[in-house]
């Protein structure tokens, strides 16, 4: 597979700033700092929001070491690895990207770059890897930043907005379902019990509908 290097802004998050120089503005400052996560050093609101993301979210040093996870990060982790690794190591697949980006450093040393790549563990499991620069002031040294996407739960999250959309009824809605998996018209008719010229005849009603809502 073929990495697909695109340009972006660096990641930056400043966790401890100081307003001022003066002894009360650094004092007010303190004040309203984030309360940190004695264990990992993050602060608990930016845990927090990384704990309701959809996608797995990784960070990691640039030493192979794993810094904080979310759950999903963690799922999707053990998935890749098929349960084979032991737990908050790295799959080899994901960080065979990330020295991809680390070893980019020679060529981009301003680091306004990420990675991206597939990573496909079955017919019924792919992810969607993308991995770029994070910068805390935790530490001097940058961060690796990974987010893991279910490429197959959001094809289905895409097919049931379009069910809801087109107005399908309950058969169209398990062959677009499965079209949208990219099953074959064969496979479609299999998984459903139905043949394959029903699928044929299911699938041009939905187009249809498709069409229609297009035009207006």
């Amino acid at each position: 597979m073929t990495n697909q290097q695109l340009l972006t802004k660096p990641i930056g998050i400043d966790v401890n700033q100081v307003a001022d120089s003066s002894s009360e503005e650094a004092t007010k400052a303190e004040s309203s700092k984030p309360e940190l996560n004695s264990d990992e050093g993050l602060p608990l609101l930016l845990k927090a929001i990384i704990e309701g993301f959809v996608d797995g979210v990784l960070i990691l040093t640039t030493n192979q070491e794993w810094f904080h996870a979310n759950e999903c990060g963690r799922r999707m982790c053990s998935q890749i690895s098929q349960g084979k690794l032991p737990i908050n190591s790295i799959p080899e697949p994901i960080w065979r990207v990330c020295q991809s980006l680390i070893d980019s450093r020679e060529w981009f040393s301003d680091r306004k770059r990420f990675l991206e790549d597939e990573i496909k563990v079955n017919k019924s499991v792919e992810f969607r890897v993308r991995v770029r620069w994070l910068t805390l002031d935790l530490s001097r040294d940058p961060y690796l930043l990974v987010t893991l996407e279910d490429q197959h739960q959001s094809t289905k999250n895409s097919a049931i907005t379009d069910v809801i959309n087109y107005g399908l009824s309950q058969r169209e809605q398990e062959v677009w379902l499965l079209k949208k998996a990219n099953f074959t018209y064969e496979e479609i008719a299999h998984q459903l019990y139905i043949s394959i010229n029903t699928v044929k005849k299911h699938l041009k009603k939905i187009y249809a509908k498709q069409k229609q809502l297009m035009q207006h």
